[in-house]
């Protein structure tokens, strides 16, 4: 039996189409429930941020997660198979029409994306401080709360809307299935033959 976490809406239902295409079965989250057990799987329907710690302590074997989200835990996974859904950029965002002021001793940050947004302007030699915001983020530049903002760009329209722009591109991500290390070992030849097959409806 396998356990895999899918992160909950949209992805988890494009992920659950592959897993019928490459199984043959359907497999639906019936209402609001959380686990769903079919065919020799367990799946799991848990918070997107929360799919790595799940697959990191062993409660899932296999997770399907964003680039974006698994750059910002750090933990030890095996990246298995990009799976080419949910495509977007981790961005900086700036007020229209100005540049990033890279003089300055320190630069304001607002984001949630803590870590990607650190390591990218220390790899550049610039001090930086993090400000965590959990949402509305476009709106610390424009209070003047930070000097930008790191967030997640898909077409780029929300930034537009609210006076800000598409800067700098930090990394391109996209819905990866990810495996724990000891279950890798452990299953290997059941997890090889689920990547497989899915592979094969790409």
């Amino acid at each position: 039996m396998l356990t895999i976490a899918l992160p909950k809406g949209r992805i988890a239902e494009q992920t659950l189409e592959k897993f019928a295409k490459a199984f043959n079965e359907e497999f639906i989250f019936e209402d609001r429930k959380l686990i769903l057990q079919k065919s020799g799987f367990t799946f799991l329907n848990v918070r997107n941020q929360d799919v790595p710690t799940y697959v990191m302590h062993g409660a899932a074997d296999l997770g399907v997660v964003g680039l974006d989200v698994l750059e910002e835990k750090e933990y030890d996974l095996i990246k298995l198979l990009d799976l080419g859904l949910g495509r977007c950029k981790v961005s900086i965002g700036l007020r229209a029409g100005e540049e990033l002021d890279w003089t300055k001793s320190q630069i304001t940050v607002a984001t949630k994306h803590e870590k990607i947004a650190k390591r990218y302007f220390e790899q550049k030699a610039m001090a930086v401080e993090i400000i965590k915001l959990y949402g509305s983020i476009e709106l610390a530049p424009l209070v003047g709360l930070s000097d930008c903002i790191v967030d997640i760009v898909e077409t780029g329209t929300t930034m537009k809307q609210n006076g800000l722009e598409v800067g700098p591109t930090i990394m391109e991500s996209s819905v990866h299935l990810i495996a724990n290390k000891n279950s890798f070992y452990a299953k290997k030849d059941q997890i090889l033959d689920i990547r497989e097959r899915i592979e094969a409806t790409l």
